[in-house]
Parts: C-alpha cells; structure tokens; sequence
C-alpha cells in the first residue's frame, strides 16, 4: 500500500477537500433555490439531531484506529492491525443499529417537542438509514488514515458529492409538491445514497489490496482482541467525550435557538427562516477554509504519534507549528473576503443579502476556528484528550449561555445567536493553546503572531481597494470574480513574502521539485 509524506498526504486531502466543497456548495445552491429559506431551515435543524447519533455510533473510534494503526504498522504487526479493524467494525455495526432504530422511534419526540417544528419529523426519519453506512466508513478511513494512504478516503469523499448532487435536485423536485418538509427529506435521501456509494468505493479499495482478509479467523481475532479493544477505548472514550460535547452542542443549539427567539417574540416561522439564513448560508462560508484545517488534523494525527513514539519532541513542536501557519494562511484570505465582499457574495449565491450583517460579524472571530482542529488533533494524538475535552465543555457551555441571554432579548434576536457562537469559538481555540502549553510547553512565538497580523492588515488594506474600485464600476459577477483573482494572486504573493510559505515545504511536493531546484 502506497504511502505518503505528512504534506503528500496534506495536500491530496487538501485537493479532495477543494473539490468536495466546490460540489458541497453547488448542492447547497439547488437545495436553496428549491426549497428556499424555510426548507433550508428545516434541513439544517435536522441535521444537529444525525450528527449527534453518529458520534454516539462511532464511539471516537475513527481518531484512535488511525493511531493504533500507524502504530502497528510502524512495527509491521499486521496481525494487530487486523485485530483493530475486526474489533472496530463488531463494535460500529452494534451501535449503528441499535442507535438508528432509537432515532426512528425518537423522532416524533425530538420534532414536535425539542425543535419546536413538528415537520423535522420527515428529514430526520428519512436520514436515520446513513448511521450504518457512515459508521463503516469511518473505520475504513481511519484504517487508511494510519496507514498513511490518504487516497481513498480522498477518492470517496468526492464520490459522495457527485452521487448527491447528481440526485438531489431530483429527489426534491419530486416531493416538493408534497410540501418542504418532504423536499428535505428528499435532499436527506440523496444525502443517504452519495454515502452508500462512498462506501462501496471504500470496500472496493481495500478488498483490492489484498492485504488484510477480514473473513479470515474471523472469530478467533474476536477472541483475541481484548487487548486491542483497551487500546483502542483509552483513546476513543475521551474522544467521543469532546466529540459529544460538539455534538450535544449541535444538538442543543436550534432548540434553545427557537426557545430563545420565541421569548423574544420571534413566531417559529421567522426563527426557522433566520436560523436557516444563518445555518444555511453564513456558516457554510466560514467554515469553506475548514477543509484545509481538517485535512491537516488528519494527517497530523498519525504524524505526532509516530514523533512521539520515538520521543522526537522537535518534530511534534515543528508539525504543530507548521499546521497552524498554514491553517492561519488558508483561513486569513476567507476572513478578509467574507468579510469585505459580504453582500456581493451572498447575493450571487443565494439570492438575497439578508444575512450579510450577520457574515461581516462573525467573518473575523471565526478565523481562531481555522487553527482550531489541528489543535485539537495534535491534543488527541498526545493522548491529551481529557484536556481537549474540558475546553470544549467550557466553550459549549459558556457559548449556551450568552446564546440564551442574548437571543431571548429582542434587541439583539438572531444577532445574539451569531455572538453567542463566535464566543465560542474564541474561548475553545485560546483553551487549546493553554492546554499545550502546559502540557509539552508549546506557544506560537511573537514573531509568527506579528507575521500573522501583517498579513491580515496588509490583506485588509488591498482588498479595501479592490472593493471599492468594484463598487466603482457595474457591479456584475465578472468583474466580482477578477476582484477576487486579483486580491488572491496579491495575497499569494504576500503569503511568500512574509514565509507563511517555505522553499523547504514545497520541495516536498513531486510535481513542484523540479520547477524549485
């Protein structure tokens, strides 16, 4: 099985990644022409509600099969390596099924009485099959994952978005006479079948390397495996704990949303709607860059245990370093874009500018959220889970909090809800660089702090100029898209001058070696 360097593996993640969301956004496009605010509030409210039931599946399982993974294969046990995959697919399969049937029967309740809309109940019956099918998933990608091979998790996830927007438009054509609620459960069933044939790829890929035959001995690595299954929980425990966190968090969010809203004298209709401008159209874009910041999470993990298995505490300060400069990098563009461009960009997409106050808010908090993951991934691989863990409960709660007072006040309403999560996401990325300070003594020097504020002023600066001579002229989407172009190529430019980006680091890259030697 072929494997890759830390940035090799970055970078296909990365490219993956890129693509994916360009498709990801085209579906949010249809999904919103189609069945506009309201059947986008309806899906996005749905969704807190999967993701929870996921993360009770899959147990952390994903974050700690790569690094038991990496490992075995380190020391070239591929009976171990067995043992893990044969113990995490038992335990995924169990609490997919036990936890999909508990949905089906839940959803009722959850609809009608926690998110306050009794028409979530279609979207969430229709999405509860995914459970399975993403929980197998997940143990095949954090098989490759520690096997350094970021291929074919690569390969599936574009897959998925092909197959779901190849149907979504579809299957919402066809229910939407029936009403939004059956429009969403229909962009959920397209949802469904993009995973499924995600999955078969997966399966496909490793059947075909030959490497490791699950059927064979089945039950005796069953067996054998108590051992293995320790292992593997002293990582996955904590991590579903901070995972959890998120997830009830997610969960939690649009019933005290609506709750608050509704004290402040919002009717449920309109929360619906400004929660889905929110959900559906402000979030998507700040959190674009993301896929940067979780390719590197993912490589990061296998990466830092290795170094730490060798004690090699340079390589751990050097990786974690290097992901933050180049999550800092991805995400300052975004923040200065989303951030200037505002109205531009959202009218071009969605068709309406409601929600641009809330974007040019949020669009410079959010960019702690970019340095964010590799933080928490490098916690994880440490074993430091627990800490990851209590920052995250800190966050959730205090964010809960200052959502609840400020949205149940009609003065600031949705707005409210916009604070309540950029508090959030400031306090759990500040607790996460405490957290590694204390414990391996890891800071960001002043140096790269100055560099990181340059870049963002200078950024600012230029992309100031750029928009009002935009603004100047007939405000078209061809001249939107050369203002763009144009603030990039500077802002690359910038990225060099500055050594966000070193000589050293795109030598790495194959194809780029012989243009830079």
């Amino acid at each position: 099985m072929s494997k890759q360097t830390f940035l090799q593996g970055t970078l296909i993640l990365i490219l993956a990644g890129m693509i994916t969301r360009f498709l990801g956004f085209i579906n949010r496009l249809v999904v919103a022409r189609l069945m506009g605010e309201e059947g986008i509030g309806l899906y996005m409210m749905a969704l807190p509600t999967l993701f929870l039931v996921m993360t009770l599946t899959q147990l952390g399982l994903p974050v700690a099969i790569s690094k038991r993974v990496a490992e075995a294969d380190a020391r070239n046990d591929r009976a171990k390596v067995k043992r893990i995959l044969v113990v995490s697919i038992i335990i995924t399969s169990i609490s997919s099924i036990f936890f999909t049937v508990v949905m089906i029967f839940a959803a009722p309740f959850i609809a009608t009485t926690l998110l306050t809309d009794d028409r979530t109940l279609y979207p969430l019956i229709a999405v509860s099959p995914i459970i399975p099918i993403v929980a197998v998933s997940s143990v095949l990608r954090g098989y490759f994952q520690g096997m350094q091979n970021m291929k074919p998790q690569s390969y599936s996830q574009v897959i998925e978005q092909i197959v779901r927007i190849s149907f979504v438009a579809l299957f919402v054509n066809l229910l939407l006479p029936y009403g939004v609620e059956f429009a969403a459960a229909g962009a959920m069933f397209s949802v469904i079948l993009g995973e499924f044939v995600s999955l078969l790829y997966m399966i496909y890929q490793f059947k075909s390397k030959k490497t490791i035959r699950i059927r064979h001995r089945f039950f005796k690595y069953v067996k054998s495996s108590k051992q293995t299954m320790k292992e593997l929980f002293s990582i996955a425990l904590p991590s579903t704990g901070s995972r959890m966190i998120s997830s009830f968090s997610y969960f939690l969010e649009p019933i005290i949303v609506a709750h608050s809203l509704a004290l402040a004298g919002i009717s449920s209709a309109l929360a619906t709607r400004q929660y889905g401008e929110l959900t559906g159209f402000v979030l998507p874009l700040l959190f674009l860059p993301t896929f940067i910041t979780q390719s590197l999470s993912i490589a990061l993990v296998p990466n830092i245990s290795e170094a730490e298995a060798t004690e090699n505490r340079k390589l751990i300060h050097y990786r974690i370093h290097q992901s933050i400069r180049i999550s800092f990098a991805s995400g300052a563009i975004a923040t200065v874009v989303l951030s200037i461009f505002a109205v531009p960009i959202l009218s071009f997409m969605y068709g309406t500018a409601n929600a641009s106050t809330i974007l040019v808010f949020m669009a410079p908090f959010y960019i702690l959220l970019y340095i964010q993951s590799p933080l928490q991934a490098a916690l994880q691989a440490l074993d430091l889970a627990k800490p990851a863990m209590w920052n995250s409960l800190i966050g959730a709660v205090v964010k809960f909090i200052v959502l609840f007072i400020l949205a149940s006040n009609e003065s600031f309403g949705i707005m409210g809800v916009a604070i309540a999560m950029s508090v959030g996401v400031i306090l759990i990325t500040l607790l996460h660089l405490a957290s590694l300070r204390k414990e391996i003594n890891f800071y960001i020097p002043f140096k790269d702090i100055f560099k990181m504020v340059a870049l963002i002023l200078a950024t600012w600066g230029l992309g100031k100029i750029i928009y009002d001579f935009y603004i100047t002229y007939d405000p078209n989407i061809a001249l939107f898209g050369l203002s763009l172009i144009v603030l990039t190529i500077i802002y690359i430019i910038l990225l060099f001058i500055l050594k966000f980006i070193s000589k050293d680091e795109l030598e790495q890259i194959p194809f780029l070696q012989k243009w830079i030697r």
